[in-house]
């Protein structure tokens, strides 16, 4: 960035958040990305920022870093078939840090999705800083769920940033 020139930021966000809930015990919460986006908006910060509605990372996008069978079962297991899928959800990791939930597979294309997007953003100069508040569930393994993270955003937008910019 030249000096006396705005640094650009692209802010990520969909309402589409507020609609996931890991569970009543659960400590992973996104509908605090709505109250956060209200803070956002409080304090008119969107007027300083690009604002950006996440796409959907595509199931070949997520499967630059993860295993094909993780994400078929990332796309297949729900609440109500959980059961059938129990022998691959125990070899992948799903358990009480990570539980299957309403949406999920929806979940992790919408937060990987952003930070893609932000990546991509960041390797066409067209802004500076990328925000996505969504995002950094950077515990995921290439095939296993851990720590509260099913998909890892950071090493998809890092293989992103790879593409231009060189190690």
């Amino acid at each position: 960035m030249s000096a006396g020139r705005k640094s650009k930021v692209a802010y990520f966000y969909d309402s589409e958040f507020s609609t996931f809930y890991f569970g009543q015990n659960h400590p992973m919460k996104p509908h605090r990305l709505t109250m956060t986006h209200q803070l956002v908006l409080g304090y008119d910060l969107q007027q300083h920022m690009d604002v950006f509605r996440a796409v959907k990372a595509q199931p070949m996008q997520l499967g630059q870093f993860h295993s094909a069978d993780y994400i078929d079962l990332l796309s297949l297991v729900t609440p109500d078939n959980q059961a059938e899928h129990a022998a691959a959800m125990a070899r992948h990791n799903f358990n009480e840090d990570c539980p299957v939930f309403d949406g999920l597979f929806e979940y992790c294309r919408l937060y990987a999705g952003a930070s893609i997007q932000g990546a991509v953003r960041l390797n066409h100069g067209l802004c500076d800083t990328a925000i996505n508040w969504s995002g950094g569930l950077h515990h995921a393994k290439k095939g296993e769920a851990s720590g509260f993270c099913y998909v890892n955003d950071l090493v998809l937008a890092i293989l992103e940033l790879l593409k231009y910019h060189a190690r």
